[in-house]
């Protein structure tokens, strides 16, 4: 089967640097493409992929350019993103790399290397240390000058998608009934909502997610025919965090554990409930709600 070609490009955001210094690499260390057909540009092939890719994780240790790049031009085989993706043991240097790729769209990387971060370090760790920095940088340059909004959009499909794959069909739950998971009133913005069921999935507690715009109703018609042991309620705006959502629940036996969530809540206006601070608090919260 014919190898993988690559552009400059495509190589920059593989390994996270910019096509410029590529570009330097090439002419001050030899460490360029080595195919060649007439008429069009040089490619990298995977044999290539992999010198760069020890260049550039000589050189993050702090060993001196020139040095490097006689240890990567000795450096024998190939790589492939699946390989590429383990090579990031600082997460600062993969959440650099995903935002680059990101911003040339390039959804194959992001996928794989989430991917490999969440089976390797669990959801809520991925969470805390490399999507959210990644969408702030993401969310900081729309604000700086309006672009990325398409970046933004193809980040939270993808996200959506992988960390729902991990929810479906928690085998062998440790809790009798579900817990309740919900997007109240208006509040579109429900990724941190996708993350904790898949967090909680891992922990092989499951949930009812019933996701963004989750009317009162619909949350108490669920709690009344299915008991929750918890019930987490995610806000991201403040117009949408009314205190109705817990004060108006229904009154079952046994009671839930009411949990919200988000920057939305006013935790003065939250007595009587949970207020977690970070996914991690909302897990625990709910662990102690199932009996873990």
């Amino acid at each position: 089967m014919d190898q993988e070609l690559l552009t400059v490009a495509a190589v920059a955001r593989r390994i996270g640097v910019a096509p410029a210094t590529l570009r330097t690499w090439d002419r001050r260390y030899g460490l360029g493409p080595s195919l060649h057909e007439a008429g069009s540009h040089r490619r990298y092939c995977s044999a290539d992929l992999a010198k760069l890719t020890v260049m550039r994780r000589l050189i993050t240790t702090g060993m001196a350019p020139f040095e490097a790049a006689e240890k990567a031009k000795a450096h024998k085989g190939s790589i492939t993103i699946e390989t590429l993706v383990d090579q990031f043991e600082i997460r600062e240097e993969l959440v650099e790399s995903l935002h680059t790729a990101a911003k040339v769209l390039d959804k194959t990387f992001v996928e794989t290397a989430l991917r490999k971060d969440i089976s390797k370090h669990g959801v809520i760790s991925s969470w805390t240390e490399v999507i959210v920095p990644l969408l702030f940088l993401v969310g900081d340059e729309w604000e700086a000058d309006g672009s990325g909004i398409e970046v933004e959009h193809m980040l939270t499909e993808l996200l959506k998608r992988i960390l729902r794959e991990g929810v479906g069909g928690v085998s062998k739950p440790v809790n009798a009934h579900p817990v309740l998971l919900a997007a109240v009133g208006e509040e579109m913005h429900s990724l941190a909502l996708h993350a904790l069921a898949a967090a909680l999935a891992e922990k092989k507690i499951e949930t009812f997610f019933l996701g963004a715009r989750t009317p009162l109703e619909a949350i108490s018609g669920m709690v009344k025919r299915s008991a929750p042991p918890a019930v987490f309620l995610w806000a991201q705006l403040s117009q949408n965090s009314d205190p109705r959502f817990f004060k108006e629940l229904p009154s079952i036996r046994p009671a839930p554990r009411v949990i919200v969530g988000g920057p939305g809540w006013d935790p003065e206006s939250c007595q009587g409930v949970v207020v977690a601070h970070d996914l991690t608090h909302a897990c625990a919260e709910i662990e102690r709600a199932v009996g873990l």
